[in-house]
Parts: C-alpha cells; sequence; structure tokens
C-alpha cells in the first residue's frame, strides 16, 4: 500500500474523536493533572534550589540548581530495565494511584523541611516513583481504546505530555509574582522556603490519584518485555542506523540540540537572576521556550511547506544557536524572553521536522529501535550537559567592565549560553552537511526561501528541459521486490490498451549492457572498486538512454525499465556509502537529465527479498545483510525526497493488489493511444487527409 501520514499530534478532531471514550477521557484528565506536576516541581524545585543555597555561594548555587534536574533525570537509567517488568505485573490501576500520592507528599514535604539535603532526597526518589507510573499508564492506555484509535491515543498522551509546560510555566509566573500578597495573608507562607507552588504541585498529584482511583482497567495477560536497558538501546540503536548519512544526521542534529539545551537548563535559574528577575523572570523564559516550540511545531513547516527540509532542519538548529548566543550577550529580561522565545521555535522546527524525516527514513522493522535510542541517548546528553554546564560557568565567572558612564556585567552563566549557541551552530553545520542533497547546492538558500515564503514554485537555473512525447516509468527496489513481475503484468494491460510499449532493464538492455551487466554482476569479480562499479552502471546506462530509452520516447512510447538511477544511488550510493552528489552529476550528464515520468518503489524488507531469491545468484545479491539493509533506507529516502514523482508500493501484497495500485497512479498520465492529429476538432470524427 501507498505510504501515508497519520493526523498530526493533538489534530483537533482526532482529539475530540478518542476523548469521546469515557475511560480514556479519565486517564487522559490524570495524566493531564500529572504532567502539569511534573513541570510545575522542576520549575519550583530549580528556584527553591536557588534560594536555600544562596548564602553558599555561586558555585553550590550552580550544582544544586543543576543536581535538580539530574536527579529528576538518573531514575530513567538505572532503573530502565526493572520498571517496566515491574508495572506489566502489579495492578496498573494501584500503581498509578500509590505513585500520584507518594510523588504529592514528597513533593509537599519539601518546603516544610526547608531543606537542601532533602530537596534533591525527594527529588530523586519522586522521579523514581514517576519510572513505575509511566509504564503503567502507557500499558494501560490500549485496555481502554479500539486498536485502531490507538495512535490517535498516544499522540493525544505526548502533546498533553509536552503541551502542559508552558501551562506551568505560566502558573508558576503567576505564583511567584503574587508570592509577596500571599505571604502578607497567610504568615507561614512568608518565608522563601515555603514555595506554594509545590503545595499546588502536590495537591495535583491527589486530584490526579482520585481520578484513576474510578478508572475500569482490565487486566491482560502478561506478555514478556523486552529488556528496555538505557545504555543497551543506545548501542543497538547506533549500531543499526549510524551508517546512513541523513539518518545519522538527523540524529546528530537532535542530540546537539538536546546538549545544547540541558546547558541551558543548568544554568537558567541562576542567569535571571543576574537580569533581576527572579522566579517570575525564570518562568517567563520558561514558557518562552515551550510557546516558542508550540509555534515552530505547528507555523514553520506549514509557512516553509515548499522548503528542503533538510536545509530547514539546519536553518532551523542554527537559528536556535544564533538567538541563544544573543541572548547571552544581552543583559535585558525583555530580550533574553524575546529570544528564547525565537530559540524555542527553532527547536520545534527541527524536533518535528527531525521525527517525520526519522519516520519517513527508517523503515518500519528498525524504527522501533531508532526512535528507542533518540530517546534514550537524549536522557544521557542531557543529563551530562546539565551536569557540566554549572562547573563551566563556575569556571568562566563573574565579570563586570566600566568605561565613563557605560557598564557591563557578564556572568558565568551567560557564557554557558553563548558556548551553548556556538555548540547548537556547529551541530547544525555539520548534521546538514552529512543530509545535504546535492541539488541543493546547486538553489541558492536564500531564493529558495524567498521563493517559499511568497509560495511561488523554485524557478530552476537551468534550461526547461525538452518535453518528449512518450511516457518513462521506472520500477525500483530491492533484491526480490517483484520488479520484473509488475514489469511483465504493467506491459501486457497497456499494450491491452493499445499502447506501444518498450520494457527493458539495467544493466544489459544493450549489446554493450550485456558485457557490462556480466562484469558488474559476475560473483568472482569481487575486486571492483565501488567508484568503479558506479562508473560502469553509470555506462550502461548512457547507453542504454541513447540507444533504448530515448528513441522509444521520442515516438511516443511507453518505456517501463527495471531500474533506473536510483538504483544507483541506493546500491552504490547508500550501499558503497559513496558521495550521491558525485553519482547524480555523474549520471546526469550521462542521461543528459532524463527523469522517470514515475517511479515505482516496491517497498520489501530486506530479509523477506532475499528469502524470495533463495540462493544468491550474483555479486549483489551475495553482500551482506547490512548493506541491502542500507540499500533499502536509500531507495526509501530517495521516495521522500521527490514524492511528486514516486509511487511507494508495498511489495510484500498481492501481486494483483500492487498492479492495481500502480494502474490507478498511471492513468493520469498516461498519452491518449489515438495521436491528436488523427482526430477531427470536435473530437467525434477522424479527419480525412488526401
Amino acid at each position: 500500500m501507498s505510504m501515508s501520514r497519520s493526523a498530526p499530534i493533538g489534530a483537533p478532531g482526532e482529539a475530540r474523536n478518542v476523548l469521546a471514550i469515557k475511560p480514556f477521557r479519565r486517564l487522559w484528565i490524570s495524566l493531564s493533572l500529572s504532567s502539569l506536576g511534573d513541570w510545575l516541581s522542576l520549575l519550583a524545585l530549580m528556584s527553591l534550589a536557588t534560594i536555600l543555597t544562596e548564602d553558599s555561594g555561586t558555585v553550590v548555587q550552580y550544582f544544586a540548581v543543576s543536581g535538580v534536574v539530574v536527579l529528576k533525570l538518573l531514575p530513567s537509567i538505572v532503573l530502565s530495565p526493572f520498571a517496566g517488568w515491574i508495572a506489566d505485573r502489579v495492578d496498573r490501576r494501584l500503581t498509578m494511584v500509590v505513585g500520584d500520592i507518594v510523588r504529592g507528599l514528597l513533593y509537599i514535604s519539601i518546603p516544610i523541611v526547608g531543606r537542601i539535603e532533602w530537596l534533591l532526597i525527594a527529588n530523586f526518589l519522586a522521579e523514581c516513583v514517576a519510572m513505575f507510573w509511566a509504564p503503567a499508564k502507557d500499558a494501560t492506555v490500549p485496555n481502554l481504546v479500539p486498536k485502531k484509535k490507538l495512535e490517535q491515543a498516544n499522540q493525544l498522551s505526548l502533546f498533553t505530555t509536552y503541551g502542559s509546560a508552558p501551562v506551568a510555566a505560566l502558573l508558576f509566573a503567576v505564583l511567584a509574582s503574587f508570592s509577596s500578597v500571599l505571604g502578607r495573608l497567610i504568615p507561614s507562607l512568608s518565608t522563601p522556603e515555603a514555595d506554594v507552588a509545590l503545595y499546588i504541585n502536590g495537591v495535583t498529584f491527589f486530584i490526579a490519584a482520585a481520578v484513576i482511583w474510578r478508572l475500569p482497567i482490565p487486566r491482560k495477560d502478561r506478555a514478556p518485555l523486552e529488556d528496555s536497558n538505557v545504555l543497551k538501546t543506545i548501542w543497538e540503536g547506533w549500531r543499526y542506523v549510524g551508517g546512513t548519512p541523513l539518518v545519522r544526521g538527523l540524529l546528530l542534529g537532535m542530540l546537539g540540540a538536546f546538549a545544547a539545551g540541558g546547558a541551558v537548563v543548568g544554568v537558567a535559574r541562576l542567569f535571571v537572576d543576574t537580569l533581576g528577575a527572579g522566579n517570575a523572570g525564570f518562568g517567563v523564559m520558561f514558557g518562552a521556550v515551550f510557546t516558542g516550540m508550540a509555534l515552530g511545531m505547528f507555523a514553520g513547516p506549514r509557512i516553509l511547506k515548499d522548503f528542503s527540509r533538510r536545509r530547514l532542519f539546519g536553518l532551523a538548529l542554527a537559528m536556535s544557536g544564533i538567538a541563544l548566543i544573543l541572548v547571552g550577550l544581552i543583559p535585558n529580561m525583555v530580550m533574553a524572553a524575546l529570544l528564547t522565545t525565537v530559540m524555542g521555535a527553532g527547536a520545534g522546527i527541527a524536533w518535528v521536522i527531525g521525527l517525520t524525516m526519522l519516520g519517513n527514513e527508517v523503515s518500519d522493522e528498525l524504527r522501533g529501535r531508532t526512535f528507542a535510542f533518540l530517546h534514550a541517548a537524549s536522557k544521557v546528553v542531557l543529563m551530562a550537559s546539565v551536569a557540566v554546564a554549572p562547573l563551566l560557568a563556575a569556571a568562566i565567572g563573574d565579570y563586570h567592565w566600566e568605561r565613563a558612564d557605560l557598564a557591563y556585567d557578564f556572568s558565568g552563566a551567560a557564557g554557558v549560553l553563548i558556548l551553548a549557541g556556538v555548540l547548537a551552530s556547529v551541530v547544525a553545520f555539520v548534521s546538514y552537511r552529512q543530509m545535504r542533497e546535492s541539488k541543493e547546492a546547486e538553489v541558492p538558500v536564500l531564493k529558495e526561501l524567498s521563493a517559499s515564503l511568497r509560495g511561488v514554485p523554485l524557478e530552476p537555473e537551468t534550461t526547461e528541459t525538452e518535453r518528449l512525447p512518450g511516457t518513462f516509468i521506472a520500477l525500483e527496489g530491492g533484491e526480490g521486490a517483484g520488479k520484473s513481475t509488475q514489469a511483465h503484468r504493467l506491459t501486457v494491460w497497456l499494450r491491452d490498451e493499445g499502447f506501444e510499449v518498450v520494457t527493458t532493464r539495467e544493466p544489459g538492455a544493450t549489446k554493450l549492457g550485456m558485457r557490462l551487466r556480466a562484469l558488474l554482476l559476475d560473483r568472482d569479480n569481487t575486486g571492483i572498486s565501488p567508484h568503479t562499479e558506479a562508473l560502469l552502471y553509470a555506462a550502461d546506462r548512457a547507453e542504454h538512454v541513447h540507444s533504448v530509452i530515448r528513441p522509444a520516447l521520442e515516438r511516443g512510447a511507453i518505456v517501463i525499465t527495471d531500474r533506473y538511477v536510483d538504483s544507483t544511488l541506493a546500491y552504490q550510493g547508500a550501499g558503497r556509502e559513496l558521495d550521491p552528489a558525485d553519482i547524480e552529476y555523474v549520471n546526469s550528464w550521462g542521461t543528459d537529465d532524463l527523469v522517470p515520468d514515475l517511479t515505482v518503489l516496491l517497498d520489501l524488507a530486506p530479509e523477506a527479498g532475499m528469502a524470495r531469491v533463495g540462493d544468491p545468484t550474483d555479486r549483489l545479491e551475495a553482500e551482506p545483510a547490512d548493506f541491502h539493509q542500507r540499500v533499502h533506507q536509500g531507495f526509501r529516502a530517495l521516495a521522500q525526497r521527490a514524492p511528486e514523482r514516486y509511487l511507494v508500493v508495498d511489495a510484500a501484497g498481492e501481486q494483483g493488489d500492487i498492479t492495481r495500485q500502480i494502474q490507478r497512479r498511471l492513468r493520469p498520465i498516461m498519452p491518449d493511444p489515438v495521436p491528436k492529429d488523427a482526430e477531427a476538432p470536435t473530437g467525434m470524427m477522424p479527419i480525412i487527409k488526401e
């Protein structure tokens, strides 16, 4: 079947649809309250850690704040192998209810005790409890919604988890602004240790527990769970996807953004103190980040819908980096809030594009491991960055310069923000170099950006290529995908429709091509270098186009070829890991820029294709499994890059169904089998010429 996209996260229609299910709606309410409590606790604990250590020096304050974040992330690494296993064997409702109550009590106890040691201990214990609450919640969702609505339910849960962050930031800023008023009204809240946000946070968890208690959760049979060790997941994920340049670039960019973000988290609370903004300013900056992210996720890809996604990914990361540098350089709270919103918007654009491209580029059987790697690695990178940032800020130190009537204060926190911005900018450049399409180098970025903003097609730099009267169809795919079968079925159908059809293949469609095919596929020719192999395929293709394809198209025939340029890009580009820009350049020159009107990708998992093939008979079939996996991912990347001329079909289906899908896509571009000059102006009677 052809590839399709699910509804966007939080799409209103999908949200209303799944929230109509009463048990899930209750779970969602509990999740909303728990997520609000999680974000509110993070803000309150970081602020309270600063207050409790204000007499201990700047370095201690830096480490107290980063300790809050590190201890929030540490349980996911320490307890990940056990949390899911235990959650699947204990009553899920009881797990969630007890978890919410315990977290509420822990957070309320922090301002009552009023010591930094207990703050850190209680924070760690609360996150340990959350490690068991989260898998119990995730395992409950499939029991409450039909299978066809499970994806929408999970998307709404994810949207709620992160969408509650700006709400928590706004609530925290309001509470901080009115803390002095509350202190006058209620003397017990007048001390700085008694942070009212933590009391409200505890109440949200108690309400969430009450909602869950009334939730009917059916029991399911126990199923064996996969090992969820974070470090093992990181190793396996990198081993599977690290060899693909595009995926490697995406992961590098996203993890680099997490590293920069961790540095910001580690010093942000103390940075706003240098601006004289305090708790309210911290809440505003925190909310600005997530507001910007929401704007970036929603508006960025829509406003720049025709802009190269790879370029947009790199530019969005660079925009975040530049904004972060300016935040560190300009000691002004208003500018910091505005620039932080810009930084968040860039991060949001990059995040949604990165997730979308990973979903499209990585095959279904590896997608779960890829996302598991991303989430696990992001936690480790974030924790390491948060831990190192305060040490770096302390090493930089605080400075004050005066000249005449001008004065400038520069703090170690500002220095860390600048370095984080530089890191994000460098990562943006390096990751884009990994992902770059060769054709992008030929189009100036400002010209493409201007065309995308104006909503007009990008004018090509080169002259328009000749439009041939025939129709050119290429069948692509890995070994055993069924290209030859579909070529035969389409040929029979088109000839029955009255068309002249030329069915051909690569390599070996010409006399010269037959000799090249023997050289290329002979299993004994193991000494051919990847560059030589790519050039031999290009030579076969140049002769093929000149002798077979172009003459047939010029006389109006439909040409169906089993493999074309994209096979070389997948096999020699992705498989042999050659530069695709070089391959495209040589083949563009050799074919005189002849591009198929339709490319059909018969998408089949490599192991399934090799099972169809049986014992390898040629040199490419005999390549190892990781080579064929890279080829498979290379084909999918090409299809995602040019969806307007690609049809992606699930080749595991029945052959007749596959043919019908291709026929439906092919009909709109098929020429009229009767030449136009053979019909009258009315289209009813043929013209009789003497």
